[in-house]
């Protein structure tokens, strides 16, 4: 018999006779209602397959709760599936134990929905809803709602949390029309990440390190939600948040290859480090930074428009490296296209071309200084610490001459 088929008295009949066997605690009876190959999809907890699958985890279940019992409050049909709301009640005696906890006598009242999936008179597949902090509030894996304990903890927590909103990247600051910038990086917050509005949302340019993911998520979705993240390049401080925002990622074509391979790690030379900290630090400091490869959605070009910005191409540090520029009022934003920041120290200064140890062409990367400067920018925002102002184009021509 088809889905199509199916009648709801057929359907909510398979439903009930799983729901009396789960009442039952009798195993073998649910395993025996499933189609081989189904999935018991229990929402937050585990993926069961049948029918081995369910009969293992309800045999463990029922021996850590040897009195449990379950009743059906309601079922609703509608063609293939039915959604079961149910209520269930037991005591964790044991001896089996539940998650790993061991049997403490708590007693459960619980609330739930199964959404059943019937064909051919068969469940082949379900999605089980039930409330997993009600289970570990009652099991003493939580403290009670309300008590003196929760609002210790949530006080914990709560600090925890401006501590690492401190260190890991701070509420958005304005620096142009329509720009922002989030910071962060422990301990002196040097890496930038930009949101620029765009269409009711943000496209993010650069993506940090891994630890900002939250900051830059909470921000996007503050100012409409994230449209796309846009690498400067593929490097692990700035690509380290992009895997875990959730937005489609781009890059240039020559970069594509590091931000899905190795963050371009493959052409670092390390032992040029002049510090022999810097030598010992550096390798540990950007596998903590890496979010790991990430998926490339699409590619951007030299003279691609973005937010209200073009594209340029400034390679060198990276084989794909760019910037985005804005001609209305001359803003440029490049990544590492030059540094502000000594990495080796931390030390703040004269603009500067990032250091050989981390390029991909070092020749490259001063020509692209030079060529960023003939746009004269009135204010070039790097990758790292502060911006430029002022006689940028002098500034930058000095940087790119200078050994």
């Amino acid at each position: 018999m088809s889905s199509a088929t199916q009648d709801h008295t057929s359907v909510a009949a398979v439903g009930r006779a799983y729901f009396d066997a789960l009442a039952a605690r009798d195993p073998d009876a649910m395993a025996a209602c499933w189609a081989p190959g189904g999935v018991d999809r229990l929402i937050g907890q585990a993926e069961l397959h049948a029918p081995d699958g369910v009969r293992e985890y309800f045999t463990a279940l029922f021996a850590a709760f040897p009195d449990f019992s379950a009743e059906v409050l309601s079922i609703t049909t509608e063609e293939d599936r039915c959604a079961v709301r149910w209520q269930a009640t037991g005591t964790f005696a044991g001896p089996g134990t539940f998650n790993d906890v061991a049997p403490n006598g708590a007693r459960i009242h619980l609330e739930g929905c199964d959404v059943v999936q019937v064909r051919d008179g068969l469940v082949v597949h379900n999605d089980a809803y039930v409330d997993g902090m009600s289970i570990a509030r009652q099991l003493g894996l939580m403290p009670p709602q309300g008590s003196t304990a929760e609002q210790r903890m949530t006080s914990a927590f709560n600090a925890k949390t401006r501590v690492g909103q401190r260190l890991t990247g701070g509420a958005p600051e304005r620096v142009a029309e329509g720009v922002w910038l989030i910071r962060g990086g422990f301990p002196m917050k040097t890496m930038n990440v930009y949101l620029i509005e765009d269409e009711g949302q943000v496209t993010v340019f650069d993506a940090g390190i891994r630890a900002m993911t939250n900051a830059i998520a909470a921000a996007g979705a503050g100012m409409g939600g994230i449209r796309r993240v846009v690498l400067g390049h593929g490097h692990a401080d700035h690509r380290g948040a992009a895997p875990g925002l959730g937005a489609p990622v781009y890059c240039h074509p020559a970069e594509r290859a590091d931000a899905e391979g190795d963050g371009g790690a493959h052409y670092f030379h390390l032992a040029e480090l002049s510090s022999p900290l810097a030598r010992f630090l550096m390798p540990r400091l950007l596998k903590s930074w890496d979010g790991g490869p990430v998926q490339i959605a699409g590619t951007v070009e030299e003279g691609d428009e973005i937010a209200g910005f073009r594209v340029i191409y400034l390679p060198g540090h990276a084989p794909g490296l760019i910037g985005l520029w804005r001609e209305s009022d001359r803003l440029a934003l490049v990544s590492d296209c030059f540094y502000t920041l000594d990495p080796q120290t931390g030390r703040k200064g004269h603009p500067r071309v990032p250091l050989a140890a981390f390029n991909q062409d070092t020749e490259q990367a001063r020509a692209s200084i030079l060529k960023l400067a003939a746009l004269e920018p009135a204010a070039a925002w790097a990758g790292h610490a502060d911006p430029l102002v002022g006689d940028v184009r002098e500034q930058l021509e000095r940087a790119a001459a200078t050994t």
